[in-house]
């Protein structure tokens, strides 16, 4: 089996003391070196990794990347805060801002508690990319040194809701 044939999902659960990120998104996995934006690209915001949604995506919803509450929520992108302190970040696409929320819908509010895999916006992928906006969306732990995080192989297919990688136990 090579590795672009395993799924994330099929990867063990988080040893003990460690916290499973899930992926909001399916699509291919590459690492935030490969995304197409210099702050993501060199972990300025912090480490993870990032997903790109199949060419054929329609209108996909992207979940909760772990248990926590929700810190901050717009339509492009939001923040789930775990409790014992790590914070996810997931952009729905690259300069996705400049839509101005048209081809999104959010379905969860600042404050709320989700589960990993909870329903958090609605992004409508074909719309994002007539736009000629790329839909690679990275998930990035806030605050974390860029190779914070050990990562699963890289054009390996992840679902929503699926491990996509380990935060170290705090």
């Amino acid at each position: 089996m090579s590795t672009a044939d395993m799924s994330t999902a099929d990867v063990e659960a988080a040893p003990a003391g460690a916290i499973s990120v899930a992926s909001p998104l399916p699509g291919r996995l590459i690492p935030l070196g490969e995304v197409p934006d210099p702050v993501f690209a060199k972990g300025l915001v912090g480490g993870g990794a990032a997903v790109i949604p199949d060419d054929d995506a329609g209108v996909l919803t992207a979940v909760a990347p772990l248990d926590g509450r929700v810190i901050k929520v717009m339509p492009h992108a939001y923040i789930v805060q775990h409790a014992s302190g790590p914070a996810v970040l997931v952009h729905v696409g690259i300069d996705t801002v400049g839509l101005k929320g048209e081809g999104f819908s959010v379905l969860a509010q600042k404050g709320d508690q989700v589960r990993a895999g909870d329903p958090m916006i609605s992004v409508d992928v074909t719309f994002v990319r007539s736009n000629n906006l790329s839909m690679c969306s990275p998930v990035v732990v806030l605050d974390s040194k860029a190779d914070a995080v050990e990562l699963p192989a890289s054009g390996g297919r992840v679902e929503a809701g699926g491990h996509l990688f380990n935060l170290p136990g705090q």
